[in-house]
């Protein structure tokens, strides 16, 4: 965009002194409508539309285009596209196969971005609503409640495997030789690459809560497995366990406890709304 403002105004401005004549000071100029800077044709260039389009570019163009030289060339860029415009609309290209595809294909795009952001906004603002209303509140006495009965984090790495034949037998691979784990990963995992190698922290609460409860009663360095979740079939180590101080712990203990508060009223809601999950067969 900098390259283009500049090379325009450039342009703009050698023109204007390659052309400009003289001034008629007796010959009356037209009035200037209310907040319009320029008109062409049966279209008006708004002040607003010159301040929305100066924010677009550089702090220096937009210095520039504040002095009256540049800004007359700033207009004449602007001029240049809605000359362009109606020069397009008079060959009929606006009533072109090709305009109204794409213009449909913006419209079904901007649609689906207005529904997720309609759709985020009203969770979020029920959810500052039971925040306000002191439904998702968490006690010290609670916090302190549930660090005495989980005050440690687990570590693991997993390894996600599509099918449970393949799993079983990599599980057993594993369990004879837990050594051969990154080669089994690396032929066998289908999670995304970026997550191949990866360990995972979490108190309990915080993950889920089916490898919570497995990693929750092995040793550390043990292979279990395998446990079937939405994501497929998963083999984990346990590779540490540590305690954590109350104070370390307590921001994400509230976390975990507004979450939990939060998942008892969305399945409180379970009673009011018919829900039915419907599981492929595959």
């Amino acid at each position: 965009m900098r390259q283009h403002i500049i090379y325009l105004l450039a342009a703009g401005l050698c023109l204007a002194a390659c052309q400009s004549k003289p001034a008629d000071e007796t010959s009356p100029k037209p009035a200037a409508p209310a907040n319009v800077a320029a008109k062409v044709g049966p279209l008006s260039i708004t002040e607003q539309e010159v301040n929305d389009r100066l924010a677009l570019v550089d702090e220096d163009d937009r210095e520039f285009a504040q002095t009256p030289i540049g800004r007359q060339n700033f207009i004449n860029i602007l001029v240049r596209e809605k000359l362009s415009e109606l020069a397009a609309k008079e060959a009929g290209v606006d009533s072109s196969d090709t305009y109204l595809s794409a213009l449909e294909d913006k419209r079904n795009q901007l649609k689906e971005i207005y529904d997720d952001f309609a759709k985020q906004t009203l969770v979020r603002l029920w959810e500052q609503q039971l925040e306000d209303s002191g439904k998702l509140a968490v006690s010290d006495e609670e916090i302190s409640a549930y660090y005495k009965k989980y005050p440690y984090e687990m570590t693991i790495k997993q390894i996600i495997i599509s099918n449970a034949q393949t799993a079983d037998q990599v599980l057993r691979t594993l369990k004879r030789s837990p050594s051969r784990w990154k080669e089994m990963e690396r032929q066998y995992s289908v999670s995304p690459q970026m997550a191949r190698g990866k360990e995972f922290s979490f108190m309990p609460g915080e993950f889920l809560p089916e490898i919570e409860v497995i990693a929750a009663n092995s040793a550390s360095g043990s292979v279990q497995g395998f446990i079937k979740t939405a994501q497929g079939f998963h083999i984990i180590m346990k590779t540490r366990e540590k305690r954590l101080s109350l104070k370390d712990a307590a921001p994400r203990i509230r976390a975990i406890l507004q979450a939990q508060k939060e998942d008892a009223i969305l399945n409180s809601l379970k009673n009011k709304y018919e829900v039915a999950v419907y599981e492929k067969n595959e």
